[in-house]
């Protein structure tokens, strides 16, 4: 199965981007949700998550995700260890979800495909981009965040030229429906790309 990945920073829309290819037929994984699922829900992730960060990680009601966020967010050296815990999980758990899927190609979404490095395990990347201004409005009224906090966020995060510079492709997401247009447009190349196994 041709595997492509799509990425880009906050308030830039590559969900969007991603669900007009779902509607078109395309299988979508998306990497943040479900690595979400697994943190909940695979017994051999969780003992390795606590072994790791401690009990308190996990309530009976499942993955304490606010005390996760205060050892990992902040700290460089934690969030890399949770990443090294997780990131092969999601991806073996992406392999074998691709294996079953049908269709020309599927989708990993990711917000970090680049920065984790994981663009290596598909097979064509996709940066979706938009001007910051456009993004800060978008984030602010998506998340209910303040200016300084999505300001900040996209500070930490790579740059839109940085994603460009090792996408295959790019998609500037301004206009809905412009954005329509381009993502058919994308969607045929990728098409093409993996019947000739183009990467």
């Amino acid at each position: 199965m041709y595997k492509v990945g799509i990425t880009g920073g906050i308030g830039s829309g590559k969900s969007t981007v991603s669900a007009i290819l779902e509607d078109m037929g395309v299988a979508l994984y998306n990497s943040d949700v479900r690595a979400k699922e697994l943190m909940a829900t695979d017994a051999t992730l969780r003992e390795a998550i606590i072994e790791c960060f401690g009990a308190e990680c996990y309530t009976d009601e499942g993955l304490n995700r606010g005390y996760l966020a205060s050892r990992v967010f902040g700290s460089a050296e934690e969030l890399a260890a949770l990443n090294a815990i997780v990131h092969p999980a999601v991806m073996a758990d992406f392999q074998a979800w691709a294996e079953r899927a049908e269709g020309d190609y599927v989708i990993f979404e990711s917000a970090i495909l680049f920065e984790a490095g994981l663009e290596g395990s598909v097979d064509s990347t996709v940066v979706v981009m938009a001007p910051e201004e456009l993004r800060i409005e978008r984030a602010m009224a998506r998340d209910g965040a303040t200016r300084e906090q999505v300001v900040a966020r996209i500070k930490n995060q790579m740059s839109d030229d940085e994603r460009a510079d090792r996408a295959k492709y790019a998609i500037v997401n301004i206009d809905i429906d412009d954005l329509r247009e381009d993502v058919e447009q994308l969607h045929r190349r990728l098409c093409y790309d993996s019947r000739t196994n183009k990467h």
